[in-house]
């Protein structure tokens, strides 16, 4: 909830004041009109679908106590707003993205008491950020980006939601461009900072993947210390840019610099990795300060174990207790639409992580299909792989090699384009043709696989957002 009068807002973001209201910021920032309660601050952006700034008088009206244009405000609409009791500001060159950007900034410098912990990476940024909401909160009162809300938007939305009594705010830092992140972490002002891998998810956007290490670098040019808590940046040790980050960037920012993994100079480490009949993982964590304890994840595949060391190692530089930690982290169920396991009408289980994708979270996904049992057939659908720019016909082939190479019993893939370049890798890497389908969207593949899954069968349904397998989990599972 922020509360700031509007002479301060004006003052953070150089607003224009159009109007100064008799109502007082007592509630959330919002972009939604929707979503405006007594005391709001509603910002309108002028997006291509929606134009806020049509809003500006029905959110006044549901009691938002500012409104923020995002161009000129005609002298009519203004008089009605005023009559409303609301103030009314348009944003700095009409640019509400760096009008909320300076607003969050304003926020989280008035609450120094705030320890803050950054996650960013290619993937599994949201499995760990939400690994630390529970491990932290089950002994501090804690903030965290919820679902998706790390951008340029998302994040300060997170910020000027903050209870004012948190006492650890956990961000998720996303980034499409180089430069993000360094806006973001400048709000952020991070004390811990987690980076768990550099994949090739937004290559096209960014040219090769050490120019999307660089970008997730730049989360340690905005990290302070708390107390004695020192900038610490925390990756895996088995980060083939893991050394290239810390060597070039955090060292030089003066961050001290921890790795998990499996390396003598890891600080925790994970031993007996045992996946169960669902690909649910246990394994021995230890600690090079002496904690071990034996946990079991409700997340399955071999992956999340990589994210649970990073989580543990960020809950124990904050100085929190370890096994209260980790006994939250075992109850935390798999998120939608990202490897949770659903029970299709047939008695097939479904493997969803629909949400989005990668080259190498399509791998890691894979690895978790072939690594649970299957009375019947190991099936991938496989959708197309966006934001990959010029690599796009190489880093599908190398999916599609990756896929002969783990031999499903049966591959459907969805797409008309790269999904071509995952066929023909596949073939000529050995994958027999008789175990190959191709589907031009997902509901001709609804439509022709649905109906032959069976009892027994394990399905993996991966994709980026845009190929919508959504539709056929909810179609085999509903």
């Amino acid at each position: 909830m922020v509360k700031l009068s509007v002479e301060q807002i004006v003052a953070a973001t150089h607003a224009q004041l159009l109007h100064r209201g008799t109502r007082e910021v007592a509630g959330c920032a919002v972009i939604d009109s929707r979503e405006v309660q007594q005391g709001s601050l509603f910002v309108a952006f002028a997006g291509e679908k929606v134009n806020g700034n049509s809003y500006l008088l029905s959110a006044a009206q549901a009691g938002a106590a500012v409104v923020v244009a995002s161009e000129p405000v005609t002298d009519n609409l203004l008089d009605s707003l005023a009559a409303t009791g609301a103030s009314v500001l348009e944003a700095a060159d009409d640019d509400c993205e760096a009008f909320l950007l300076a607003l969050a900034a304003a926020w989280r410098e008035a609450h120094p008491n705030w320890l803050v912990v950054g996650v960013t990476g290619s993937v599994g940024k949201t499995t760990t950020k939400e690994m630390l909401r529970r491990g932290i909160g089950a002994t501090r009162r804690v903030h965290a980006t919820a679902g998706n809300h790390n951008n340029l938007i998302g994040l300060p939305l997170t910020v000027l939601s903050t209870p004012e009594d948190t006492e650890v705010l956990v961000l998720e830092l996303g980034m499409n461009h180089a430069g993000e992140i360094t806006r973001l972490t400048s709000v952020a002002r991070p004390t811990v900072a987690v980076i768990t891998n550099v994949g090739t998810s937004h290559i096209g956007l960014l040219g090769s993947r050490k120019n999307i290490a660089r970008a997730k670098a730049e989360i340690v040019s905005g990290m302070r210390a708390f107390g004695s808590i020192e900038p610490t940046l925390i990756q895996a040790s088995a980060g083939d840019y893991t050394k290239f980050i810390a060597d070039k960037f955090a060292r030089p920012a003066r961050v001290v610099c921890k790795t998990v993994g499996a390396t003598e100079d890891d600080v925790m480490s994970a031993q007996k990795v045992i996946l169960d009949e669902k690909g649910l993982p246990t394994a021995t964590i230890s600690a090079s300060s002496g904690w071990s304890r034996t946990v079991t994840l409700e997340v399955p595949g071999r992956v999340v174990v990589d994210d649970l060391l990073l989580a543990l190692e960020a809950v124990e530089t904050l100085g929190l207790d370890l096994d209260a930690a980790a006994e939250a982290i075992e109850q935390m169920p798999a998120t939608r639409m990202r490897l949770s396991v659903l029970d299709a009408t047939c008695g097939a289980k479904i493997i969803d992580d629909s949400y989005n994708a990668s080259p190498n979270s399509t791998a890691a996904a894979l690895d978790v299909l072939m690594q649970m049992p299957a009375e019947g057939r190991r099936i991938a659908l496989i959708g197309e792989i966006g934001e990959l720019g010029p690599e796009e016909k190489r880093l599908h082939g190398y999916v599609g090699a990756y896929i002969a190479a783990k031999n499903p019993d049966f591959v459907a893939f969805v797409g008309t384009g790269a999904a071509r370049e995952m066929v023909e890798a596949a073939r000529v890497m050995g994958f027999s043709e008789d175990k190959i389908e191709q589907f031009n969207d997902v509901n001709e593949a609804l439509a022709v696989l649905g109906p032959v899954l069976k009892q027994g069968d394990v399905l993996l349904a991966k994709a980026s957002r845009s190929a919508q397998l959504d539709i056929f989990v909810k179609g085999v599972t509903e």
